[in-house]
């Protein structure tokens, strides 16, 4: 796999071995077609249950070879897409943490749709086992668990209190909003999501890239079906957006500089961040997210362009916050992680 160490430089990324397709997925492609090329070769029953076997002690000798710890291995994997709000959150996170870990890029509007798989998924090391996690808010609360005790109080950000827990719940629905709000506008510009999705970025296997090209009109499908895309609709997702806003607005109106209060921020208000991060658009949202963003943000439509504007001036303190949060605290994680 080729992984990228969030602990470097931007600039110079070190190339890990080049992503390939494992030799387990293989394997199980060679399981599944195994019926199909057996009477395609005109094959006997003893050949093919000889084949069956051979896939089978493989697949057992994978799982063997699996069990050998690798020293060199990474003991925290971040799956990401480019431009993901939800991926930012996490990064964020881990970045304030100053915990080592590595990305792996990946098409996730494949492993959605045909693996069950989403992103941000965090893949843990330890030892011989390894165990994965796939929602941002389920990967904070392992961060907590795991770093919450550290004596320098680093994690301190992460205390997962109840009033935090409710508010993280809120914002979450607002992400999903904004992922609604933002294939409204891009999803008829099949250039536009097919470069979102990551179908020109060199880090992704030649293979993903080619099945988001050659599936682009059944993914699109699936996309609109998943976030109820449709006519009708969109109206819904601004007033909803819009509402939530208004909440973070009236929060804020008492001068605090943080959500639930405080002199430092909480993770409710890196998650608000990250999630505006698609309207707002602050510039070290485009540094971590890619020239994904940058890409959305040259081809607005007039709408959504428009929309924008209206929430940047409707929820003057909101905005204000979600720069803030970016210019001061996301600019420090990056420090600390880089």
């Amino acid at each position: 796999m080729r992984f990228i160490p969030r602990r470097q430089n931007h600039d110079t990324p070190v190339d890990l071995p080049a992503m390939r397709i494992s030799p387990k997925t293989l394997t199980t492609f060679y399981l599944l077609l195994l019926p199909l090329i057996v009477p395609a070769l005109g094959l006997g029953v003893m050949v093919a249950v000889l084949l069956l076997l051979a896939g089978l002690a493989w697949r057992w000798v994978l799982v063997l070879r699996g069990m050998q710890p690798d020293p060199e291995a990474p003991e925290l994997v971040l799956e990401t897409i480019s431009a993901s709000h939800f991926v930012e959150k996490v990064r964020w996170a881990l970045d304030r943490l100053g915990v080592d870990y590595v990305e792996q890029p990946t098409a996730a509007t494949l492993g959605a749709f045909f693996a069950g798989r989403t992103v941000p998924r965090l893949h843990l090391r330890t030892g011989i086992v390894t165990s994965q996690l796939g929602s941002s808010s389920a990967i904070l609360r392992y961060l907590w668990g795991r770093y919450g005790e550290q004596p320098d109080g680093r994690a301190e950000f992460l205390r997962p209190t109840t009033e935090a827990l409710a508010l993280e719940g809120e914002i979450d629905r607002y992400g999903v909003l904004q992922q609604r709000w933002i294939y409204h506008h891009i999803l008829d510009d099949r250039r536009l999501t097919l470069h979102v999705w990551g179908a020109n970025d060199a880090s992704l296997p030649r293979w993903q890239r080619f099945l988001l090209v050659v599936l682009f009109p059944l993914l699109r499908a699936l996309i609109r079906r998943a976030f109820g895309i449709r006519p009708g609709r969109h109206q819904k997702t601004v007033e909803k957006t819009e509402a939530f806003l208004q909440s973070v607005e009236d929060r804020l109106a008492d001068g605090r500089l943080y959500l639930l209060g405080g002199e430092q921020p909480g993770f409710v208000d890196i998650a608000f961040a990250a999630m505006s991060g698609l309207w707002v658009r602050p510039e070290l949202f485009a540094l971590e997210a890619g020239d994904a963003v940058r890409a959305v943000d040259e081809r607005f439509s007039d709408e959504c362009r428009a929309e924008s504007e209206r929430w940047a001036s409707r929820f003057p303190l909101a905005t204000a916050h979600v720069h803030g949060m970016y210019r001061l605290h996301r600019a420090e994680a990056a420090a600390v992680a880089g």
